[in-house]
């Protein structure tokens, strides 16, 4: 988080221009991809590992920074530093879904073996546990001081967040949401990664210079590995033989024998490489440059850097790699009306405000859907329903409501139907009177009380 922070500072007084961000056509796409988070465009990148060049740039939040793909491929969740929100991305068509509000300063995420919770590093000393049922944040986690790095074990039962200020490792019990030790490791832990037989915690300590390796069955630092200037972020191969550690300070990539813990290799790449992530077979390696703007990719068999860097956005920091499977999917049509039920009484007599209706059907080939949740938005999330036998879905929204003022309806989509959204916007006259067709029971309601001998006296 500091480095990026610092990076961004840089990419300012160098007076360079930040682009409008603008959505790449959503096209459904199958094979292996790196989704490559830029913090100073506000985008993400994804990378065609077969072609190396980016397919898509996706639009999300403001400081991109965490990103985590799900275990089936299907979802990816990108941490929003700035805008204090998790984007999720349907990688079947490459557009955000859902935007989850959680709090302050997410820096990176992390998704559970199971793809049913997702974790979120937070500013506030703290992570975020997300249900991906319902995209909402269902428990806050105290860990140390400015917690960044977050993994989860092969098995799901722990996470391990490193802590730059405290410099430890705090682990958490993900059947009770509690932290359940604390590692003290190296000096400024940023990067972790978690072996694939899960017994071992690779921690890269910023200011140490150096590799802290956890063993999970105890807990405790089992063995130290000098590695150079600032090492940054950490990965390991799918068949857990090698460790591959960011060097932003001298521009490289160190490569870590998991054997013998020790550095065999040392690959040079861009300028100022900040994230890294291997291909699902391990045949690839992805190291994003940030002061580059672009990615290198080693080849992992002979560790050297293949082709040229491929261009991405600004400043780009995490990238997360998976495989998208994309299975032919129903289209759904989302349709969304918004009624307001007025008051009992016009504003003139003193009435309230009355409430608003937000009305949501889904329907596939022209059927309705049961079952499907939908989500409610307009700058925040409002609430989930869930639709019934009609397809219907309801979310009431009391109080006032702040005048030209937009809702939106979301599908997610699953493994059988595509995502849908529908957005309605509404305009609201003067105080009293109803300001579109869906309300003129309401005026008829106010001009037969004023005609009332109450309301004339």
């Amino acid at each position: 988080m500091l480095l990026r922070a610092w990076v961004a500072g840089v990419a300012v007084l160098a007076g360079l221009a930040l682009p409008i961000a603008v959505a790449t056509p959503a096209a459904a796409q199958t094979g292996t991809f790196a989704y490559v988070a830029n913090f100073s465009s506000d985008n993400v990148s994804v990378i065609d590992t077969a072609t190396n060049t980016v397919a898509a740039t996706i639009p999300v939040g403001s400081g991109p920074s965490g990103v985590a793909f799900s275990p089936d491929g299907s979802r990816v969740y990108v941490a929003n530093f700035n805008a204090g929100n998790v984007s999720v991305i349907d990688t079947a068509t490459n557009t955000v879904t859902a935007t989850v509000p959680v709090g302050s300063g997410p820096d990176d995420v992390a998704v559970s073996p199971d793809g049913s919770r997702v974790y979120v590093t937070l500013l506030a000393d703290s992570v975020a546990v997300i249900d991906t049922a319902t995209n909402t944040v269902t428990a806050t986690v105290p860990v140390g001081d400015d917690p960044v790095g977050v993994a989860v074990t092969p098995d799901g039962s722990r996470v391990y967040v490193t802590n730059i200020t405290s410099d430890d490792v705090s682990v958490i019990d993900t059947a009770t949401n509690t932290v359940t030790a604390t590692v003290p490791v190296g000096d400024a832990p940023i990067g972790v990664a978690v072996t694939p037989d899960g017994t071992r915690v690779y921690v890269t300590n910023l200011n140490s210079d150096d590799v802290s390796v956890i063993d999970t069955a105890t807990n405790t630092v089992a063995t130290t590995i000098p590695v150079g200037d600032a090492a940054r972020d950490v990965a390991v191969t799918p068949d857990g033989s090698r460790v591959y550690v960011t060097n932003p300070n001298a521009d490289s990539v160190w490569v870590i024998d998991t054997a013998t813990n020790t550095v065999t290799t040392t690959i040079p790449v861009g300028d100022l490489p900040i994230g890294v992530a291997v291909t699902p077979d391990g045949t690839r390696v992805y190291v994003t440059n940030s002061l580059a703007d672009n990615v290198s990719v080693i080849d992992a068999a002979t560790n050297t850097v293949i082709g040229d860097p491929v261009p991405v956005g600004d400043n780009p920091g995490d990238v997360a790699i998976g495989t998208v499977t994309t299975e032919e999917r129903t289209p759904t049509t989302l349709t969304l009306k918004a009624q307001k039920k007025k008051g009992k009484y016009p504003y003139a007599l003193g009435g309230d405000h009355g409430s608003l209706t937000l009305k949501a059907k889904l329907t596939a080939e022209g059927l309705p859907l049961e079952g499907k949740d939908i989500t409610f938005t307009n700058a925040v999330q409002l609430c989930t329903e869930t639709t019934d036998e009609r397809g219907k879905a309801t979310c009431k929204v009391p109080g006032k409501q702040e005048k030209d003022t937009c809702y939106t309806a979301t599908f997610a989509g699953d493994g059988t139907y595509e995502p849908s959204t529908a957005t309605v916007c509404r305009k609201h006259g003067k105080p009293g009177w109803p300001s579109e067709l869906e309300d003129l029971e309401g005026l008829n309601d106010i001009l037969s009380q004023a005609l009332t001998p109450a309301a004339r006296t």
